[in-house]
């Protein structure tokens, strides 16, 4: 199974406090992964490593195999778009297409200026006069222009408004699909990340909470709900998530790790936001990493 994206102990520091730290996961090369955690959780700096722009202060992290910082072999093989889509406002759609031609040696230029004819983009209109969501259009046009192998979004929707934010997606969802590209999807829209995604990864507090198959992650945990009976779960639950208690019921949220045959728990089926609300719930943030289907 070939790796877009490996990250071991990784870290990285502003002044005395970590952005980022003891970040180990791996992005399967062909998903379409979502990255969720609250603001300051470390999703912009892990997507800055990745492509480059920063050198870790701890551990490694890898593009295919390659490290990305001062490396120029990698960069080629990543596409990124920031969360502020940094074009020059002053440049037309087209001429920001053919400035990127002058510094990709992969570049498809038919690519991009079909994409942004499909979606009805003035070609000879400054970008800094177009909406919000054209702009992030421009921007992704750009970067699929150049035939990425991993491709790096950093909250690319969270300006926009509901019907920009479907269209962006589809848009997204159409062009991937038929390039075995690599995308990792920074987000806390998680209504849309369930939509496109098939991957996911936590942050929660500088950590990785969970990493995993979407598929796989929603079969793993279950909403149990039982006598309470000081705090002891019963057999085939490997880790409780999250609890809540009355004076008689428990309610948990538990990975499982096999069969819950106790008939005094009723056993229901969770959605994937249930379970990155309840990763992402207060309490020991550092203790509950699992990469689903790799040792933690």
């Amino acid at each position: 199974m070939e790796i877009a994206l490996e990250a071991e102990q990784l870290g990285k520091r502003y002044g005395r406090t970590w952005a980022l730290r003891d970040c180990s996961l791996r992005l399967p090369a062909g998903r379409i992964a979502a990255l969720v955690g609250p603001n300051g959780a470390g999703k912009s700096t892990l997507l800055h490593l990745a492509v480059g722009l920063l050198r870790p202060d701890a551990g490694a992290v890898r593009v295919f195999g390659q490290s990305p910082y001062d490396n120029p072999a990698v960069l080629p093989e990543i596409g990124f778009v920031a969360q502020d889509t940094p074009l020059y406002r002053d440049f037309t759609a087209a001429e920001l297409v053919h400035l990127c031609g002058r510094m990709n040696k992969r570049w498809d230029a038919a690519l991009a200026r079909n994409r942004l004819a499909q979606l009805g983009i003035p070609p000879n209109l400054p970008v800094g006069k177009l909406s919000g969501g054209q702009r992030a259009q421009v921007a992704l046009a750009l970067a699929l222009a150049k035939r990425p192998r991993l491709l790096l979004l950093d909250e690319p929707v969270a300006s926009l408004d509901p019907l920009a934010r479907r269209e962006f997606l589809q848009s997204l969802m159409g062009s991937v699909a038929d390039s075995e590209t690599t995308v990792l999807l920074s987000s806390h829209l998680l209504a849309d990340l369930e939509r496109v995604c098939d991957y996911l990864m936590v942050l929660h507090a500088a950590r990785v909470q969970l990493v995993g198959a979407v598929d796989d992650l929603v079969a793993g945990h279950r909403q149990l709900v039982g006598p309470r009976n000081g705090g002891r779960s019963p057999s085939g639950v490997e880790a409780v998530v999250r609890e809540s208690h009355t004076d008689r019921q428990s309610t948990l949220l538990v990975r499982t790790g096999g069969a819950i045959d106790d008939p005094s728990w009723s056993v229901r089926e969770v959605g994937l936001e249930d379970i990155i609300l309840a990763y992402l719930a207060d309490g020991d943030t550092t203790s509950r990493h699992t990469e689903w289907g790799v040792p933690a």
